[in-house]
Parts: structure tokens; sequence; C-alpha cells
């Protein structure tokens, strides 16, 4: 039933008609009205199913803006099927199986339009139908915004999904409609959908933010084209492409979304130009599969909130990057897997934390012209198979330039490494690589370093001002040719290159002021350069196992670490006398709570082993699951890589290591890192000593499920809960060392305190002892601060009144 009238105005020729009249329902006045009609609707709320059918005006009143309800309590409220005109009205539905507004043929035109609904559809446009939709508002908490399908089209412009309980905007069937300044926001699906072949959406200006899933979604044949547009905040990815996508987007923004900026797949295609990626938690682009692709041009992909590489190609996908700025993040550039291949032109990396390139698993990059700056490592190509080239690309304030490892073969030519911390060109452990007419500057160590026999080649290169030397080639392998340093101005100055530890190579005079280094065919080590077997660790073992010993408790943890420091000293002796010596294997499995003193008894370790020549430098690397464990498929082993080198010469400790292998893995990448912390420890069993920790049942579980890693740890040592007295002993340490002293009565109340406190899982032993004393400590604070002159004893006594409540 209506609330108010309809009048129709008939502006046709057609004598037998009536000019003017008014009706009761909305009905009525379509049934009686003609193409070119107008139908003034009054004031109200009409509970009527309207179909429109011919080429006439609807639109409320004069002055009646948003006051015309068409609110049925079932089915479509509006269909249209004709080229009509339909202005300023509000459009409810209630039918979570029928749209709102149904536009089913013609090229009608809607405007100033208000569908607030609870229905399958906002504004359904289909068979083909065309469409123009000026300043409208779609409210539909239940379901989509805006479905086109089915070969249709339409022009929307200055539009917006203020909400949709699925998509904002969904092209699928063929469909093709355009959006112009349009604003798609609070949906619970993607921002702007397409999917099918055929299926296309143009959008210029328009904006996608707080979106609960992607802002933009991509999938089976359709394709996009987006210009000027923003997508923002987001609760998936920015962008997604799947299944033979194509997408281009131009002077784009996509920003603050916690997962990837855009994540393409399965062949899919995207074009990017001018467009920044920035405020992404995962990966600025994430490439995925054989045949799809990635082209961007003058773009720029910055700020990471996250820790993982701007982009990222993988599973044989392909990117080229041209102009681009790739800064502020993690890692810049991941290529991982035979048959990914990122080329990259004229572009620029810096501001990178960890490494701006890193080349894996068979994957190929190619640099030209590019710059990279501010990096922990400007490339590394880090396995067998994996390559590319480097051209003309200029390196600087790393801490290395270039690292080839593991069988990697990459090509460098017309490269320049200026000032990094280490080297400037870094081969070791099988890799090999071709170096020609580069140069290394202001190195904080070697300009070129090849280790490990690597069979590397350099022509042509230069170094100058590096401070350990131009270069250093520890075993034979290397072959250079026309190389040249100014390292013989510091050779004339000083001892001869040999002597210290550099390359036993002629040194040729050459003209003032520039004399150089030049290197022979095949370069090597001298005989007198040979490293020593013991480095000094700063401290003798007698002196680190007096601190073992003056640690609160731990008595069968001392007698264990004791034993097999003598089992290595008594081995260390036996071969210096030309006898055998029993092979002792020095990784370590540590059990017990939390606060026992794993890592202060970890660390010591690596300091006696390197007192006693065993490590280099015994220093101690700790390490967690989330340290090793990557979110992609290849990056856990890239990241227990990193891990294993970090600790060369020392101590990697992985604490709680149990987390690697959980009880329910399933897909769980932690298999991955065990298995590549068991070959590494195989391939380079003398550099690094593994110490596995964790509660005493978990780690019995780890090592049963896991025989691989069983078979490499000879001696579990138990960490037992600490007693009341040990922990009473440990605040007694903590008072004289911070110059506090227990008062009467402390002591048996600490006593008392230890031996009532509960010992569930949150109990942290010596860590609990250490909170103790810092809670006394913050109690006789406040009851000292109250005394008008307090005495030395007030400043410095303990008593029972000072510790905290019960836990």
């Amino acid at each position: 039933m209506a609330q108010g009238s309809v009048q129709v105005t008939h502006t046709g020729t057609a004598r037998w008609r009536r000019r003017t009249g008014e009706y009761d329902s909305l009905a009525s006045a379509l049934e009686a009205a003609a193409d070119g009609d107008v139908l003034s609707v009054a004031p109200g709320t009409y509970r009527e199913n309207l179909i429109v059918t011919r080429a006439i005006t609807l639109r409320g009143t004069e002055g009646s803006r948003g006051m015309v309800r068409i609110a049925p309590t079932e089915g479509v409220a509006l269909t249209v099927r004709a080229s009509a005109s339909v202005l300023d009205l509000h459009i409810e539905g209630q039918d979570a199986a029928a749209p709102a507004l149904l536009v089913e043929d013609g090229a009608p035109e809607l405007a100033d339009l208000r569908i607030s609904t609870r229905s399958a559809a906002g504004i359904e446009v289909r068979g083909g139908s065309r469409p123009t939709v000026r300043r409208c508002t779609v409210d539909n908490p239940d379901g989509i915004g805006i479905s086109v399908l089915d070969g249709s089209g339409g022009f929307f412009e200055d539009c917006e999904v203020v909400a949709a309980g699925q998509s904002g905007v969904t092209v699928r069937g063929g469909a093709h409609p355009r959006l112009e300044r349009c604003r798609v926001h609070h949906s619970s699906g993607a921002g702007l959908s397409m999917t099918g072949e055929g299926s296309s959406l143009e959008a210029i200006g328009c904006e996608v933010y707080e979106i609960r899933g992607a802002g933009v979604q991509v999938s089976a044949r359709a394709a996009g084209h987006l210009t000027d547009c923003q997508v923002h905040r987001t609760s998936g990815d920015g962008v997604t492409l799947d299944t033979d996508a194509v997408l281009a987007l131009v002077d784009c923004d996509i920003h603050d979304v916690p997962e990837n900026g855009v994540d393409l797949r399965s062949r899919s295609v995207l074009s990017m130009t001018r467009c920044a990626v920035r405020r992404f938690g995962r990966n600025g682009l994430s490439v995925w599969d054989p045949g799809t692709r990635v082209e961007a041009d003058r773009s720029d992909i910055h700020e990471s909130t996250g820790d993982y590489p701007a982009v990222w190609v993988s599973d044989g996908a392909s990117a080229v990057l041209g102009a681009c700025r790739v800064r502020d993040v993690p890692d810049a550039l991941f290529v991982l897997d035979r048959g990914s291949v990122v080329d990259v032109v004229d572009s620029d990396l810096a501001q990178v934390r960890n490494t701006a390139v890193s080349v894996s698993d068979g994957a190929t990059a190619r640099l030209e012209d590019c710059r990279i700056r501010e990096a922990g490592t400007g490339a590394w190509f880090r396995d067998h198979g994996s390559g590319g080239a480097l051209l003309d690309c200029a390196i600087d304030a790393t801490a290395t330039g270039v690292i080839v490892t593991k069988g990697a073969d990459p090509t460098m030519e017309r490269c320049v490494v200026s000032s990094p911390a280490e080297a400037g060109f870094y081969v070791s452990a099988g890799g090999r690589g071709t170096f020609h007419d580069c140069r290394v500057t202001g190195s904080g160590g070697y300009g070129f370093h090849v280790i490990d026999g690597c069979r590397t080649t350099l022509t042509r290169c230069r170094t100058e001002r590096c401070a350990r030397g131009g270069y250093e080639f520890a075993e034979p392998g290397t072959v250079s040719e026309g190389c040249t340093s100014d390292e013989s101005v510091t050779a004339v100055a000083g001892a001869p290159m040999a002597a210290r530890g550099r390359l036993s190579a002629p040194v040729v005079e050459a003209a003032p002021p520039a004399p150089v280094l030049s290197v022979g065919v095949p370069l090597q080590r001298s005989p007198d350069d040979a490293v020593p077997a013991a480095c000094d660790s700063g401290r003798p073992a007698a002196t680190v196992l007096g601190e073992l010993d003056a640690l609160v408790g731990l008595d069968s943890v001392k007698r264990e670490v004791r034993a097999l420091t003598d089992m290595i000293e008594v081995g260390r002796r036996r071969q210096e006398a030309g006898l055998k010596a029993a092979s002792v294997r020095r990784h370590l499995v540590f059990t017990g709570s939390p606060g026992t003193g794993k890592t202060t008894v970890a660390r010591l370790y690596g300091e006696i082993l390197a007192s006693l020549g065993v490590l280099e430098s015994g220093h101690l690397v700790e390490v967690s699951r989330v340290d090793l464990v990557g979110e992609h498929i290849g990056s856990t082993a890239i990241r227990t890589q990193e891990a294993f080198d970090r600790a060369r010469g020392g101590v990697l400790f992985i604490d709680e290591a149990y987390a690697l292998s959980p009880e329910d893995s399933g897909r769980d990448f932690g298999r991955e890192a065990i298995d590549t912390l068991v070959k590494l420890m195989e391939d380079h069993r003398d550099a690094v000593v593994v110490i596995v920790a964790g509660y005493t049942a978990e780690m019995q579980r780890f090592l049963t499920v896991n025989p691989g890693v069983a078979s490499r740890f000879s001696r579990t040592i138990t960490f037992s809960d600490y007693a009341p007295e040990e922990l009473l002993r440990i605040v007694e340490q903590q008072a004289v060392e911070h110059e506090y002293r227990i008062g009467a009565g402390a002591a048996d109340a600490l006593l008392t305190y230890f031996t009532a406190i509960p010992k569930g899982p949150a109990f942290g032993n010596g860590r609990t002892a250490r909170q103790t004393f810092e809670a006394m400590v913050e109690r006789h604070a406040g009851r000292v601060a109250q005394l008008a002159e307090p005495t030395t004893d007030d400043l410095t006594l303990l008593y029972p009144e000072d510790l905290p409540s019960l836990p």
C-alpha cells in the first residue's frame, strides 16, 4: 500500500491519452505510463515490487530528496528493463535471495539513489544491460554491494559502497563495467572482485579501503585495469591474482595492508606503472608459479612493516623491474627455484636491513645499471644452479657487497662496490662466479675474498683502500688475470705481502703515484700464511671453568662439562703426540625448565672450546623457531643457513628446539629447518657447535621423532630445578653485586618463600630468584623513602617485610 500519490506527466503526442494524472500506487502509475512520461513520486514508503518496462522517468517530487522509500517485504524492490531514468529514491530490500535493484535490459540512467538493504545484492546488472549509475550509495551488510554479470556493462560514477557482507563490487560472466571516482569500503569479501573468462573491470580514481579480505581480487581468466586508484587498510592482500588473471595498475597506491601488497599465481600477469606499494606486512610483490609474470615500471615498494622480502619470486615465476625503487625493507628481492627469473634495470635498492638481492635453488637474477646501498648484503647467490648477472651496478655502504656460495655461478661485469664493512666480493663453500672489470674501494676487510678453493675467475679487476688487502685467495682454484690494487703502497711501507697473510704474488712497480699489485694465474696462498690451529679466545679454559664452578648449583652440569672438556683436551694432546684421538661429538642437548642456566652454560662452553682451539671464536648465537622458520617455501632453509653462518666459529644455541617439530606438524615448515640444520652440521662439522635446548619431556619427544637429529648429539645434559637453598644463594649473590645486605630474619623468610612458591610451568628458577630480589629492592625503596635521614644500614639492609607476596 502506498503512503502518498504518484503524478504522471505524459510528454508524448498521442491525443487519446491523458496528459496528466494521479495514482494511488506506483504499480498502477507504471502500468499507465508510456515512453517519455515522468512519474513524480510523493514522499512516503511504498511497499511495492516495481518493474519499469518503458523509457520513463521515475523520481521523487521537487524538494523531497531521499524521502521516497521503495521497501517491499520480499522479492526485488525495483526491476528496470528499459532505458529509463530513475532518480532520487531510497530503495530497500529484505530478500536474501534477490537483489534490491535489478537492471535487466536497456541503458537506463540511475542517479542519486540510496540502496539500504539486506539483500543478495544492492545493485545487480545482467542481461546485457548498460546502465549509467551516478552518485548512488549502496549499504548492504548481508550481501554483495554491486554485481555486474552475464556480459553486461555499465558506467558507475561517484558511487559508494558503504558496507557489504560479501564483495563490494563483483564482475563475472563476461561483464565489463567501468568505475570512475567510486569508493568501496567496509566489505566482508574482496573490495573489487573479477572472475571468469571475458570478465573485466576498468576503474579510474577509485578508492578501496577497510576491507575484510583482499582489496582487489582477479581470478579465472578475468582482467582488470586500474588507474589512479588507492587500495588500503585491508585484512588480507592488497591485490590478488589467480589462475590466468590479467591486471594493469597505473598510478595506483597500495598501502597499509597486513599481508602481501600484491600476490599473483597460476600464470597470472600483472603490469604496474608509476605505482606505490608501501607499509605491507608480508611481501610487497609475491609472485608464484610457472608462467606468472610481473612487469613493474617506475614503481616504488617501500616501508615494510613485517620481516619478509619486499619482492618474492618463486616456483618458476618471472618479474621485470624497470626504474623502480625498493627501500626501507628487511630484504629487497628474493628469487627462488629453478625457472624463476628476475630482470632489474636502472633501479634503486636502499635501506635494506638484511639482503638486497638473494638468489637460490637454481633461480636467476639479472641486474643492469642498478644501485644498491645501505644493505646488510648487496647480492647473495646462494647455491648450485643459481646465477645471473650484475652489470654496471653500484653497491655502496653494505656489510658485504656480493656473496657467492655453494656452487652458484653468477657473472659480474663493470660493478663497483664502495665502502663495504667486510669484503667487497666474498666467495666460499664451492661458489664460482666470473668477475670482469669490477672494482672495490674503501673496504673494511678484503676487496675480493675467495676461500674453500672456489673456482672463481677474475679479469681486469681493481681494489683500492681495502683495510685487510685487495685480494685474499685462501686455497688454489681461483684464476685471475690483469687485476690490480693499490695494496703495494702498504707493502712498501710495512712487511712483505705473504708475511701479512695476503697473496704471495709479485709486486710490480708502477709509475707514481699509482703503484699496483699485479695478480698472476693461478693465485694461491703462501705456505707461510696457514691459519693457526688455535685462536686466542681472550680467556684461558681454566678461567672460564672457574666461572662455571662459581655458578650456583648445577653440580651435575658442571661434571658433564668438565668431563667433555677433559676428553677434548686429552684428544688434542694425543694428536700433538702423533696418537689417535677418540672422536668427540661436541653437539649437546640441554634439557630442563626455564631459568636453570642453560644459556649461560652454553656461552661458557663456547668460550672453553675456543680456548682449547676447537672453535675459532666461541661466540654464542641464540635462536628459536621464529628465527629459523619462514612463512614461504624455501625461506626456512635460507633463515636456517643465515643463522648457521652467523654462528660459524662459535655455538648455535636453539632454545625450545622441540617447537621445530610440533606434534600436529602437518605442513609445518619446521621440518625443513631440521633437515637443513642436519645437513649443515654434517657439511661443516668442525665449524659450529650446535646446542638444542628445551623442557625435558618435549626434548625427549623431539629426539625420538627426529632420529637424524638424535644421531648428531652424543650427550644430553639435564638442568635440574633449583632447590630453595640455591635460590637463596642466588638472591645473596645479587645482593652483594648491587651492594645490599640480607638483614636479620630475611634469609629464613626467603627459604620459606622459595619453598612455598608454586613450581608450575610459570616457575622461572634462577629468573624467579632475580625477580624476587628486584621486588625486594623496590619494596625496600618504598619503605626507606619515608625516612627523613636514613642510615647506611637503612639503605642497604633487606628485611622479611621487603619480600613480595606469593604469586
